[in-house]
């Protein structure tokens, strides 16, 4: 997958000192990087009984959007607070300086849906887990959390697993 983590960009001190952040923005602008990611998550998920893709707000759209397309499934979004406008269930989440909220609409799963998580990025987890949290409120099934890129040195795929949930990721930047 190196052809994939040499198109994603490295922004020193942003948003803050200290940071190294990952852009995939330059990965999604690329044509061949874009669809070389879409066509590795729809490999692996392809006849797996995936019938919902939630997408994590907004990268995990764009991602979420193009691999449930061509799975062939049907797509929810995990939104931050106020943006769904019909009845919604809800978790709140600590950030590192305060709490966060994520919703999804209470109509968007049930028992039935056997669900892929997919965000563009997993840090410390917690956006995963209250996303997690939200599809099994509607008692549907996590079948697992798909990412482009783990940043291993944060914990958030040690975290996720240790609560018994799957992830796989395409590269991974470590000590970067």
């Amino acid at each position: 997958m190196q052809e994939i983590k040499d198109k994603i960009r490295t922004i020193q001190d942003y948003p803050k000192q200290g940071v190294m952040f990952r852009d995939i923005t330059t990965l999604l602008q690329d044509a061949n990087g874009f669809r070389k990611v879409v066509d590795e998550f729809v490999e692996r998920y392809k006849g797996s009984g995936i019938n919902c893709v939630v997408g994590i707000e907004s990268r995990g759209f764009i991602l979420g959007g193009a691999i449930a397309h061509r799975l062939g499934v049907g797509f929810v979004p995990v939104r931050k607070k106020g943006k769904l406008p019909s009845k919604t269930v809800f978790v709140d989440y600590e950030l590192e300086y305060g709490v966060d909220r994520v919703e999804m609409h209470v109509d968007a799963l049930n028992a039935d849906s056997k669900v892929l998580l997919v965000d563009d990025l997993l840090a410390t987890g917690g956006t995963m887990l209250a996303s997690i949290e939200l599809v099994e409120k509607l008692n549907a099934k996590v079948f697992e959390c798909a990412v482009i890129v783990d940043l291993p040195d944060l914990r958030g795929r040690k975290k996720l697993e240790e609560k018994g949930y799957s992830v796989f990721s395409l590269v991974e930047f470590e000590g970067e």
